[in-house]
């Protein structure tokens, strides 16, 4: 057993009041994430809005790449982030994942010339570089910084800025079109719109000092680990590294079963659970389109579905997600979870088995059981398959681990977006999309009873296995990981 001297830190961190830092470090990651959100989902109307601007119509294969690249190269971002978050440091790489996002949106914006569509395609394959790296770093970070009694909320809270994202767009996409500017100026501005949030907290976040979990347990710099803690947060503490740190190697660790089957169950029901988010909320314009009359063609068909889309987003998705983030940490993430991948599996099913449904004859009913879907996936998979990793996986590996969980769920978006615009224009329609998406939320109902834990309110240490990691004199090296 440690002595009360060697475990000061880490139980400060542990035991800390929510307070100011919290805020601050919540606030400097979470932009990130309002601007991830809007980025990945404004795509749907842009495209729509390209070929009512003059762009040439595009095929399926270039709406459906358009529509997923960045996802794709979120999965590169978040693999390449996550491991240098391990190797380097949290400090070292903070920041830089935005400043990549930014040239991405940019570029997008303004170096895009008219029918340049794979030239879009390449920027928004740099804009998801750095979407994926922001997905790595900064639940990583906000975990280390959180306290136990809070940290599933305070690193909700972070994930939870998503919804304001995802309400941004469709409500900035209606404000520009309403305003009378021209289209072609309308769909650079929505590409643009999205590197102000970033840029806004580059700066902050180059500067947040390195993490003391990170300093502690990976470097063993007993000393700046705990002056960082002070300066951050002003509160006092000590630590003595010869009994903290964690010997064993970052490939040691990934070899062991509980890491890999730890990693199943985290990117596994992320990746069903983004093929459903995703695809949904990027082609909402076409998958709302059967509700739209035949008659209303045009812009005015845009404007009619993303108006649909504001509605679905505000009213079910937005008070989903804070609705979980306020009570993660008193239900817990496994339930929560569980009973959100039950609701999106009886709602899809809804939808795919009663097909006359998805008609302009049937615009409140379809509207209610696919809000409710929508509902049920921020309270329940959306949030808690962020909040997972970080408190899941030992501090050596912990980047890696919550970037593998979320390249795992941005291969489910890039799969589910790719092909929903296939599936959509084949014979199978909207009703067997609903039905195979009801499928995928059974899996991960299944998944998340299987494999994953429940960390409510457990310390990090603990339920990442790190106790049995560490080593010094009076706590060797064991290494096997007790499952919880």
């Amino acid at each position: 057993m440690n002595t009360k001297k060697d475990t000061d830190l880490i139980e400060s961190i542990n035991e800390a009041k929510t307070t100011g830092f919290h805020y601050k470090t919540w606030l400097i990651s979470g932009l990130g994430f309002f601007t991830d959100a809007y980025d990945l989902f404004i795509i749907g109307v842009v495209t729509s809005i390209l070929v009512l601007s003059g762009w040439n119509k595009f095929s399926t294969l270039e709406t459906s790449l358009l529509d997923s690249t960045a996802l794709l190269s979120a999965v590169i971002g978040a693999l390449i982030f996550g491991r240098l978050l391990d190797k380097l440091g949290r400090k070292a790489i903070y920041g830089i994942e935005l400043i990549i996002l930014v040239a991405g949106a940019l570029g997008s914006a303004f170096l895009t010339p008219i029918n340049g569509v794979y030239i879009l395609i390449i920027w928004r394959f740099i804009l998801g570089i750095g979407i994926g790296g922001d997905y790595a770093t900064s639940s990583t970070i906000m975990a280390e910084y959180s306290n136990t009694k809070s940290r599933g909320k305070l690193v909700g809270m972070v994930f939870s800025m998503q919804s304001l994202g995802l309400l941004a767009g469709p409500l900035v996409s209606l404000g520009l079109i309403y305003s009378g500017i021209s289209l072609s100026l309308v769909w650079k501005l929505l590409l643009a719109f999205g590197a102000i949030p970033a840029i806004a907290v580059i700066y902050f976040r180059r500067r947040m000092p390195e993490t003391p979990r990170y300093l502690l347990r990976v470097k063993g710099d007993a000393k700046a680990a705990t002056n960082n803690w002070k300066r951050y947060t002003g509160l006092n503490a000590t630590a003595d590294a010869s009994t903290e740190t964690v010997r064993e190697s970052w490939t040691q660790i990934l070899k062991q079963r509980r890491f890999i089957l730890t990693l199943l169950g985290t990117a596994g029901s992320w990746f069903l659970m983004d093929w459903a988010l995703y695809g949904n909320s990027i082609m909402s314009s076409s998958m709302l389109s059967v509700l739209v009359p035949s008659s209303v063609t045009g812009l005015h068909h845009l404007i009619r579905t993303t108006e649909y889309s504001a509605l679905i987003f505000g009213v079910a998705a937005f008070p989903g997600y804070w609705i979980a983030t306020f009570t993660i940490d008193r239900i817990g993430r496994k339930l929560i979870q569980s009973i959100g991948f039950a609701a999106m599996a009886v709602s899809f099913g809804i939808l795919g088995i009663f097909h006359q449904l998805l008609s302009a004859s049937y615009v409140a009913q379809f509207l209610t059981v696919y809000g409710i879907s929508y509902f049920f996936i921020e309270f329940g998979p959306n949030v808690t398959t962020f909040i997972y990793p970080p408190e899941v996986f030992p501090t050596k590996v912990r980047g890696f681990g919550s970037g593998a969980s979320a390249a795992g769920g941005k291969t489910g978006a890039f799969i589910g977006t790719f092909l929903n615009a296939i599936i959509l224009a084949s014979s199978i329609g909207e009703s067997g999309l609903f039905l195979i998406l009801a499928l995928l939320s059974v899996i991960g109902l299944i998944f998340t009873v299987v494999l994953l834990p429940e960390p409510k309110r457990i310390d990090l240490d603990e339920i990442s296995g790190e106790n049995s990691l560490l080593s010094g004199p009076q706590n060797p090296v064991n290494t096997g990981m007790k499952q919880h």
